[in-house]
């Protein structure tokens, strides 16, 4: 075999949660495959300051911003904390093989660790067990595997230090799934999974008899981009001798607009029993009522603006909002679900050099549930990340 030496490329950025750009470097072929890696370290540090007292330091909203873990209840309760941590910090591998056909099979998989309950702890360690963001092999207009859900656009999301940005108001979702892309269309089948409010909780249920469904359209042009995407999906409960399910639907439309240097980013998602979809699953996708399951209503969205100060200075301002239609008469059985959760955040960035980025952020964010019930964030996060 054939080993070719490190050698420049400039390759195409693979798009990430944060929406910055993580870099692929070739780094060696042998015989007809090329072999790539990516990622980036980033240092995160919050202080956060929450009107109804802070979550557990093991919650993963201290973390990064996740709606549903926003405390509600006495404003008397505030409390402030401060977090430090790398776990965002991320690795890819990639290989793409020309074939007899002249076709290429490419494959990609990609770790941080976020979220991930295994592990050591902060008192000596700060060890944190890998999880999976992406493993699959795409051939001839195919996908196989786990990666972003065919319904979320990616590339809509803002320029943001938290992790997610717009949490309550984007579609965000990996999952497996197999997915095929002809011109501006892709369709996929994507792994079904149902989160329930019952009396006893929310239950999460992995019992459809049918793979979720997702179909897209991308319309690309000089002044930016549209995408409008449309699920359905079956919600099921079988427990304990009940069996019920529910149909859902949704549609979303996002898109990027160029506005010269700047540009403005959006998305409007609005469904039926959209449930994990949506807002990092801030609502359930549907309520148990006797044997009957009762599709939880919502819409959701955002809008933020980037401004480019100068080469090296950027800022993005951002808007959230999800709102979700409960059924009252089932508060008895959901308890107090969330019925409305909002975000607001301001940035500046910082980039001495590329791949090198300096930033501070400002997130204002607000949680209210059925009965009225609110509270809210104040968080102040800086980071420091460097893409290779």
């Amino acid at each position: 075999m054939k080993f070719t030496p490190l050698k420049t490329l400039a390759a195409s950025a693979v798009l990430c949660a944060l929406s910055s750009t993580a870099y692929a470097a070739t780094a060696a072929k042998i015989g007809d495959t090329e072999f790539t890696y990516g990622g980036y370290i980033k240092l995160d540090s919050m202080w956060s300051d929450y009107s109804a007292g802070a979550p557990a330091g093991s919650n993963v909203g201290r973390d990064f911003y996740v709606p549903s873990t926003l405390t509600v209840g006495d404003d008397n309760s505030s409390d402030a904390v401060f977090d430090m941590h790398a776990r965002e910090s991320r690795f890819n591998f990639g290989t793409a093989t020309v074939m007899d056909n002249g076709k290429t099979v490419n494959t990609k998989i990609e770790i941080d660790f976020l979220a991930s309950a295994a592990g050591g702890n902060e008192r000596v360690s700060n060890s944190y067990a890998p999880r999976i963001r992406h493993a699959f092999v795409t051939y001839d207009g195919w996908l196989f595997g786990q990666t972003w859900s065919n319904f979320q656009n990616v590339g809509a999301l803002a320029e943001t230090l938290d992790f997610v940005g717009p949490a309550e108001g984007t579609v965000f979702v990996r999952q497996s799934q197999i997915k095929y892309t002809t011109g501006a269309w892709s369709f996929s089948l994507e792994n079904p999974e149902s989160t329930i409010s019952t009396t006893s909780g929310m239950v999460v249920t992995d019992d459809a008899s049918l793979p979720d469904f997702t179909a897209r359209y991308t319309h690309k042009a000089d002044w930016g981009n549209i995408v409008v995407a449309a699920l359905a999906r079956q919600l099921t409960y079988k427990v304990g001798g009940v069996d019920a399910d529910e149909t859902s639907f949704g549609v979303s439309a996002s898109g990027k607009i160029n506005l010269g240097e700047d540009n403005l980013k959006f998305m409007l998602t609005q469904g039926k029993g959209l449930g994990r979809y949506v807002g990092l699953n801030v609502a359930h996708g549907a309520v148990l009522n006797g044997d009957e399951l009762d599709a939880i209503d919502s819409t959701s969205g955002f809008v933020a603006y980037q401004h480019k100060w100068t080469s090296k200075w950027r800022s993005t301002f951002l808007y959230s909002f999800f709102s979700a239609d409960n059924n009252t008469d089932l508060l008895a059985i959901s308890g107090d679900p969330t019925e409305s959760s909002q975000s607001y955040s301001a940035n500046i960035l910082y980039s001495p050099v590329k791949r090198l980025t300096f930033g501070a952020e400002l997130k204002h964010a607000e949680r209210e549930t059925e009965s009225g019930v609110d509270g809210d964030l104040d968080r102040l996060q800086f980071s420091v990340k460097y893409s290779f």
